[in-house]
């Protein structure tokens, strides 16, 4: 019950500045002292380039100007992800940010859309059809104008954004040390990490150590040997390679997720330069192939070498154990489909400024931190996984494998009942929505037998014409936004 006013954050990147600014920004300095101990000389993942729309909500409080985060990060916006060749090869559909259409009678607008099929699912979303056409506006603020529904998300250099969170927390009182950690010491009675040992021959003590030491997990994992839940019978993708390409065009507002043969290719546009990565499964494609896959499906020509990874899908079986939380790599990866890995950082921290241990951590505390973080990881692993099980694909053996296999039985359970009347359950606590939800299974082609009845409570020539006025309202309100490109115009980094 030793009170926490000391924490000392094990690792930068964007996982580690992202704690600092989210404590520092939340808890006065000098009741909580935050330290983030870093080595240059030891390199971050830093591909995540792609969030998704939470994003802005930790931007506005950590009082950041959107302009300029745009500006120092070489960011684009984001209205969605298209995915290509998933449901079967030469399809394609959009995942849109932000509501798909608008509930009619007070039931959900996909199925009315179920009864109807009346055009294009997706193109019911705003953010959609701006994608398409190239065009991006914020939100209006006054609610009855069509475009006060736009949701976004940004494209950013990920290194970039982490210096734009070094720089707040630095503000804010946090201290920095620039070192490598040659040892950890525990305490021999409690198992706590009392203190760590630096190069230089310094000793750090502190009362919570926040681990952001990447998929290595230097405490949650080297020290304190907390132990790991493998998902890649689900989820096997363990590999992927990432390369930057010169930007060719204007940059589109979305993100592009390509299906290959034994997986995917992300295409992200930035103001610099283009994001390009191919995730695979080894055991289907040999790493010299992946690759040459990956340059062979580029818009631009390569400006940087080739940079490999690899991973196992999974997450730690806890990610608070004893005084030591993980965040990012450390904590998991479910892997980068849905760009959740920063958006599993903030809700982490944002978990424990909730339930910040203050008066010292007390096991109650701890056991719900570790159930709602859980929770957030399993939630986001079965969406991404309904994206590999729900295909028609049988072209390869990886894909054949992957619409085979058994998934877990939240997501079983949960294809059924939408492939029986189209009925999603969605918890409150849950990320993606029932328009997200409804946006992938119907791209990929999961097609309910019926209907929620309660649809047929409006006549169908009302439904119809229902339908067709909320897309005229939308593409009238698209009509009206500036290009993508017109609207950076003022926002760009001096390159």
């Amino acid at each position: 019950m030793q009170p926490v006013k000391n924490v000392i954050v094990v690792g930068g990147g964007t996982a580690g500045w992202m704690a600092a600014a989210g404590l520092s920004a939340s808890f006065a300095s000098n009741s909580v002292a935050v330290t983030v101990v870093e080595s240059s000389e030891i390199g971050t993942v830093g591909v995540g380039e792609a969030t998704i729309p939470p994003i802005r909500q930790l931007n506005l409080m950590l009082g950041l100007d959107e302009d300029e985060v745009v500006r120092k990060t070489n960011a684009t916006y984001k209205l969605g992800i298209e995915f290509v060749n998933w449901g079967a090869l030469g399809d394609r559909y959009f995942h849109p940010f932000g509501d798909i259409g608008h509930d009619l009678g007070g039931v959900p607008f996909h199925h009315h859309w179920l009864r109807t099929r009346e055009g294009a699912f997706s193109d019911y979303a705003l953010t959609t059809l701006a994608a398409y056409a190239g065009k991006f506006g914020r939100p209006q603020d006054y609610p009855g104008n069509v475009l006060s529904k736009m949701s976004y998300a940004l494209h950013f250099d990920a290194a970039l954004y982490a210096g734009v969170l070094r720089e707040v927390s630095l503000k804010k009182g946090v201290t920095h040390i620039d070192a490598r950690i040659s040892g950890v010491n525990l305490n021999s009675e409690t198992g706590f990490v009392d203190s760590m040992q630096l190069s230089d021959g310094r000793t750090l003590t502190a009362d919570l150590f926040i681990d952001c030491s990447g998929f290595r997990g230097l405490l949650i994992e080297e020290a304190l040997k907390t132990g790991y839940v493998d998902w890649s019978h689900w989820l096997p993708m363990n590999r992927a390679i990432a390369v930057p390409s010169a930007v060719t065009g204007p940059a589109p507002p979305y993100t592009r997720a390509t299906a290959g043969r034994a997986g995917w290719q992300w295409c992200i546009p930035l103001q610099h330069r283009v994001g390009n990565g191919h995730v695979y499964c080894s055991d289907f494609i040999s790493d010299d192939e992946a690759e040459a896959d990956l340059r062979a499906n580029l818009d631009g020509p390569a400006i940087a070498s080739p940079r490999p990874l690899r991973f196992t899908t999974g997450r730690r079986r806890l990610t608070w154990n004893k005084n030591v939380v993980a965040l990012g790599l450390a904590s998991g990866f479910v892997e980068p489909l849905e760009s959740t890995s920063i958006h599993l950082v903030q809700r982490g921290v944002a978990i424990l400024t909730s339930l910040f241990p203050a008066r010292g951590i007390v096991q109650a505390e701890v056991d719900l931190y570790n159930k709602r973080m859980t929770a957030e990881y399993e939630n986001v692993r079965d969406f991404v996984i309904a994206h590999y099980k729900q295909t028609q694909r049988d072209d390869t053996p990886f894909w054949r494998q992957v619409r085979e296999m058994p998934v877990p039985d939240s997501l079983a359970n949960r294809m059924a009942v939408f492939a029986n009347m189209g009925r999603l359950v969605i918890d409150s606590h849950e990320l993606f929505k029932t328009e997200s939800w409804s946006a992938v299974l119907l791209g990929q082609g999961l097609w309910p037998a019926g209907y929620d009845p309660q649809a047929d409570k409006i006549p169908l020539i009302d439904a119809r014409n229902a339908l067709r006025k909320i897309k005229g309202l939308i593409q009238s309100g698209v009509d009206t936004l500036p290009g993508h490109d017109e609207f950076l115009s003022g926002r760009r980094a001096q390159l």
